[in-house]
C-alpha cells in the first residue's frame, strides 16, 4: 500500500460518495438531533469492522476501527447539520425541506468520512492503532462538538486521540487544493446584545425626554474608532452590529434602544480586552448623555487553533503525497468560527480547507459558503477521502 495508490483507490469510491452525499443534500436537518442523517450513516456504515456509540445528549456517533496491532489514536471529524434557509442553487436534488439546507458543505463532508472509514477499513490489516471517526451534529451554532466531548467522546478508545483532522469544504478556493496555516485559522465568535436605557418623550422635544437612539447611534461609532484605535492589526478584531431595535412610532422617542451584533477574534488576550472595550464604550457614552446601557456577551466558539509544530509537519507532509500546487499554507486566518475549535483545545490537530470552487468560477468568485446559491465541485470528495486516509496512515505509522 503507497500513498498513492489510496488516492487512486479514493477516486475509484467517488461514485458512491457523490450518491451518499446528495441523498443527504436532499433531506437536510438542522441542530443536534438528526435521526434521518443518522439513519443515512449507520446504514453506509454497516458491515464495516467498527465499533459503533451512539450518542445520547446528540445525534452524534463515535465509530472506531481498531487496526491489527496496537498503537496511537487518531480522530477524524464530519459535520452533518444543515442550516435554518432556503435553498435557491438549482441543484436537480436541492433541499426536498422547506427552510433547510446544505449550505456550508457539510454533506459532503459527512460523505467524505464515511467513504474513508470504508477505505481504511479495507486496509484494516496494515494498520497499528486505532482510528476514531466522528460523525457530528450541531456544528452551526449549537456546540455539537463540545456535547460530544462531554458525553466522552474523547474517551471512547484508549489511548486517548494524539492527533486530529476536520475538513472543511469552500468554493472560495480551487478545487482539490488544500489549505491550512500553524497556530490560530478561524476566530472565537461572541454575540454581542447592548440596551441602552434612557426615556422616551414626543419627538418635538426632545430636550424632555433621554433619547437612546441617538446615543446608540454614538455608541455604535465610538465603538468603531475603539476597534481601530485600541487594536493592534497583528491581533485583530472585527466588531459588526447587524441589528438594531428602537421604536414603534416616527414621531415619538422610545424609551430603550437595543444593539445586536457580534464580535471575531483570534486570541483570548484579544478577545476578553474586546469585551471590555465595548462595556467601557456603552457605559462612559451613555452616562455623558445621563442614560444607562447594559452589555451582555455571549461567548460562543472559542479560537479555532492549528497545533503550531503538528500542522507545519502536515503540511509538509500533504506537500509531499499531492504536491506543491495543491497545498497553501494560508497567510491569514479567516474570521468565521468552527466547534472543532473545542477538540483542537484538547487535541494536536488542524483543519484543513479543502477548495471547491466549481468549474464554472474562477477561485473567490463562486457563491460562498451559508449562501443560498453556494455549490460546489463534488470531485474535490476523492482529495477529501484521500487526505483522512493518509493523514490517518501517516499519524499511525
Amino acid at each position: 500500500m503507497t500513498y498513492d495508490s489510496i488516492i487512486t483507490e479514493a477516486r475509484a469510491l467517488l461514485p458512491s460518495a457523490v450518491d451518499f452525499r446528495r441523498a443527504m443534500h436532499r433531506d437536510p436537518e438542522v441542530g443536534n438531533h438528526l435521526p434521518r442523517t443518522r439513519e443515512k450513516v449507520l446504514a453506509a456504515l454497516e458491515g464495516l469492522p467498527l465499533e459503533i456509540t451512539l450518542h445520547e445528549s446528540t445525534s452524534g456517533i463515535a465509530a472506531v476501527l481498531r487496526g491489527a496491532k496496537p498503537g496511537p489514536t487518531i480522530i477524524l471529524r464530519g459535520d452533518m447539520d444543515a442550516l435554518d434557509m432556503p435553498e435557491n442553487s438549482g441543484e436537480p436534488f436541492s433541499s426536498e425541506n422547506a427552510n433547510k439546507m446544505h449550505a456550508c458543505g457539510h454533506d459532503l463532508h459527512t460523505s467524505m468520512l464515511v467513504h474513508a472509514a470504508k477505505l481504511l477499513c479495507a486496509h484494516q490489516a496494515e494498520l497499528v492503532g486505532q482510528v476514531l471517526f466522528m460523525f457530528q451534529p450541531g456544528e452551526e451554532g449549537h456546540a455539537g462538538a463540545r456535547e460530544m466531548i462531554n458525553e466522552g467522546l474523547l474517551q471512547t478508545v484508549d489511548p486517548t486521540p494524539s492527533a486530529g483532522l476536520a475538513i472543511h469544504v469552500s468554493p472560495i478556493y480551487a478545487s482539490g487544493t488544500m489549505s491550512t496555516r500553524p497556530g490560530a485559522q478561524m476566530a472565537a465568535a461572541d454575540k454581542v446584545v447592548i440596551t441602552v436605557q434612557g426615556a422616551g418623550g414626543h419627538a418635538s422635544a426632545p430636550h424632555g425626554a433621554k433619547d437612546p437612539v441617538a446615543v446608540a447611534a454614538a455608541i455604535l461609532t465610538n465603538i468603531q474608532v475603539a476597534v481601530t484605535r485600541q487594536v493592534s492589526v497583528f491581533d485583530p478584531a472585527v466588531v459588526t452590529f447587524g441589528m438594531i431595535s428602537a421604536g414603534s412610532a416616527y414621531n415619538v422617542i422610545p424609551g430603550t434602544a437595543v444593539m445586536t451584533g457580534t464580535c471575531r477574534t483570534i486570541s483570548e488576550e484579544r478577545r476578553d480586552a474586546i469585551h471590555a472595550m465595548l462595556a467601557e464604550v456603552a457605559s462612559g457614552i451613555s452616562a455623558a448623555h445621563g442614560l444607562t446601557a447594559d452589555v451582555e456577551i455571549h461567548r460562543g466558539y472559542p479560537v479555532t487553533v492549528n497545533h503550531p509544530e503538528w500542522t507545519a509537519e502536515h503540511i509538509d507532509f500533504m506537500t509531499s503525497v499531492f504536491g506543491d500546487e495543491r497545498v497553501i499554507e494560508m497567510p491569514d486566518p479567516v474570521m468565521g468560527a468552527e466547534d472543532w475549535s473545542y477538540v483542537l483545545q484538547q487535541v494536536p490537530g488542524a483543519m484543513v480547507f479543502l477548495g471547491s470552487c466549481p468549474p464554472e468560477f474562477e477561485p473567490g468568485d463562486a457563491p460562498y459558503n451559508h449562501s443560498n446559491l453556494v455549490r460546489h465541485h463534488e470531485q474535490a470528495m476523492a482529495t477529501g477521502i484521500a487526505l483522512y486516509v493518509t493523514t490517518a496512515l501517516h499519524h499511525l505509522a
